[in-house]
């Protein structure tokens, strides 16, 4: 499996570009991109997507801790999937799916400016590391009544130039041609060699709660027989 770094920098240069292009310009490029980054080649009976830039896209991060509560939001997150399968089945999933995706960290808000920069400037330190990001394979897909999908994932977590091995599972619901993207998990400060801040305006707990919601398309690329 490759890591984190291993794809980071090319990505990084698309994630960021791709949140500023018109959403046709996006799509065009992408066709290019999955192929290159993936590093493979899409082969007949395998479907590819990507994040629909064009509809809502969410990421939030919420700490608990016993005097304080608060949430950071952002749109900003891509990201590509290639499936061994023509679609979403239990059949899908092993060593030639893939995903990865990245979230912007840059662009996280809480709703306070003071505390948007320093969580951003002293905390995750965004100036070096820009993006927590995801890569891996889909590992088990199970089929639920109305459409929906259970699939967990294994890969690697990558945050503050940190890498840890993380199983993500994510719920599935079939939309049109895609799937809306509903994942939940947590991730712990220490894990990623974040100081955690004990500042009056910026109280975090160690154990952050991750919610991402966003819808995913199919991608058309030629196919190899």
């Amino acid at each position: 499996m490759r890591r984190i770094t291993d794809v980071l920098e090319g990505l990084n240069a698309w994630i960021s570009l791709s949140c500023q292009l018109p959403t046709r310009i996006v799509h065009a490029i992408s066709l290019v991109l999955v192929g290159i980054f993936f590093g493979t080649t899409v082969l007949s009976g395998q479907q590819a997507y990507q994040v629909a830039l064009e509809s809502d896209r969410l990421v939030r991060f919420t700490s608990r801790t016993v005097i304080d509560e608060f949430e950071g939001t952002t749109g900003r997150v891509d990201g590509l999937v290639l499936l061994n399968t023509e679609e979403l089945t239990d059949r899908a999933g092993g060593a030639e799916s893939e995903i990865y995706f990245e979230v912007d960290l840059a662009s996280l808000d809480t709703g306070i400016g003071m505390r948007d920069r320093q969580m951003r400037d002293s905390y995750l330190e965004v100036d070096r590391y820009p993006y927590a990001a995801f890569g891996g394979t889909i590992e088990q897909v199970v089929s639920l009544p109305g459409g929906m999908f259970q699939v967990t994932t294994q890969g690697i977590l990558g945050i503050h130039g940190v890498e840890q091995e993380r199983a993500l599972t994510c719920n599935l619901a079939t939309v049109n041609e895609g799937y809306r993207v509903n994942c939940s998990f947590s991730v712990f400060l220490s894990d990623h060699d974040i100081e955690i801040p004990k500042l009056m305006f910026l109280k975090l707990n160690n154990e952050i709660r991750m919610e991402l919601n966003f819808i995913l398309e199919p991608v058309e690329l030629d196919s190899e027989n």
